[in-house]
């Protein structure tokens, strides 16, 4: 069963990134190390595979440096 949005925006968050706001439905995150993610989609929406990838992927990203 494929993970909410806001599941994504939670994990993103704990994780340190900001949102920068977008347009629409879309939420550009911003990490104080400069690693950005857009996630579109309304919160209460299944996630994507690639936006789960994009998601881990960042966050793994941003704990390395």
């Amino acid at each position: 069963m494929p993970r909410k949005i806001r599941q994504l925006i939670q994990e993103l968050e704990q994780a340190g990134f900001r949102n920068r706001g977008g347009k629409g439905s879309h939420r550009n995150f911003l990490h104080p190390e400069g690693i950005g993610v857009t996630l579109s989609g309304k919160p209460g929406g299944d996630a994507k595979p690639y936006q789960e990838r994009q998601v881990r992927a960042a966050i793994e990203e941003a704990g390395k440096r």
